[in-house]
């Protein structure tokens, strides 16, 4: 306590809460371009920070540490990066981890499955997808069984639709010895992809080999999800909206839902008149998908003319 030095808690809270950032809107690859960025860029992307509950305890100093960074300053500091964050949004999916012995010609889904059973044990606070396991069913194992000959090509619909889940990951992961192959079929949203990765395990007790192993294939799972919410910030679609003049809670409303999405860069009022309100607005995607995330806030668009009407 005497040589304790606040301003040290704050600059290590600054960066901190930069790889918290970072490592929640970016894929592991451009992290790695920027995790050492210095400590004057960060501070210069950040809009405020508050301390709560200081206390020390045995001679150790604790403290609840909220930053806010400046989005725009953020996305202008990832672009001179030649990083295309993500929108950080939370997904959960059905998971199922299928062990296959290749020396014992076993399929284990259950038990004796030590990826079934440590897979939600082991995370990081900035993850985005949430897995939900499949429950125990006597079915799922007499259907695993009767396919186990082709279990790469084995669909698993019958598993999933127990399932009110729309997204879902198939793991198979291949033993032979020391040596796992593992077999990824990740559908998210419109996408499926198909991975095959390789690790090597001296110790199958050793549970840190096993966290190695979770631990990547969540990564890898963690940047499939964050490249299909990708802001493309090098996308600048202009667009010019209306809205009644005399409808102020809509007007409100449009303006509160425009600070709220991620894929707009900026907008303002281009000009009014006594029946309406003019926006300007620049859009780092499609105009497809602006519409639908305004859809998504209740907020329906005329595209009939030129200038977009809110109805």
């Amino acid at each position: 306590e005497l040589n304790f030095n606040k301003s040290k808690v704050i600059d290590r809270g600054f960066k901190e809460a930069f790889l918290e950032l970072v490592s929640m809107i970016t894929t592991s690859k451009d992290k790695e371009k920027i995790k050492k960025t210095q400590l004057s860029k960060i501070k210069g992307l950040i809009d405020s920070f508050t301390m709560s509950d200081e206390k020390f305890i045995d001679n150790k100093y604790h403290v609840n540490f909220d930053v806010n960074f400046n989005k725009k300053n953020t996305l202008d500091f990832f672009e001179r990066n030649q990083i295309f964050p993500s929108i950080p949004k939370k997904k959960q999916l059905l998971l199922i981890p299928l062990l296959v012995d290749l020396q014992l010609d076993q399929i284990f889904l259950f038990n004796n499955n030590i990826f079934y059973q440590n897979w939600n044990n082991y995370t990081e606070s900035y993850y985005l997808l949430e897995y939900l396991l499949p429950s125990e069913d006597i079915e799922d194992i007499n259907l695993l069984l009767q396919n186990s000959k082709s279990i790469e090509d084995y669909d698993f619909k019958e598993i999933i639709k127990k399932y009110d889940l729309e997204d879902f990951i198939i793991v198979i992961i291949f033993k032979n010895k020391n040596n796992y192959r593992v077999l990824s079929k990740i559908k998210l949203e419109d996408s499926f992809k198909i991975y095959n990765q390789e690790f090597k395990i001296t110790n199958f007790s050793n549970v840190e080999e096993i966290k190695t192993i979770l631990f990547s294939l969540k990564n890898k799972y963690e940047d499939s999800w964050k490249v299909i919410n990708q802001i493309n910030t090098s996308i600048k679609l202009p667009l010019t909206v209306s809205i009644d003049a005399k409808e102020y809670s809509k007007i409100q409303n449009l303006e509160n839902v425009l600070n709220e999405l991620d894929l707009i860069s900026s907008f303002k009022i281009l000009n009014f008149d006594n029946q309406n309100v003019y926006y300007r607005l620049i859009y780092n995607g499609s105009p497809n998908k602006f519409i639908n995330e305004m859809n998504d806030k209740n907020i329906k668009i005329n595209t009939e003319n030129k200038i977009w009407k809110i109805q």
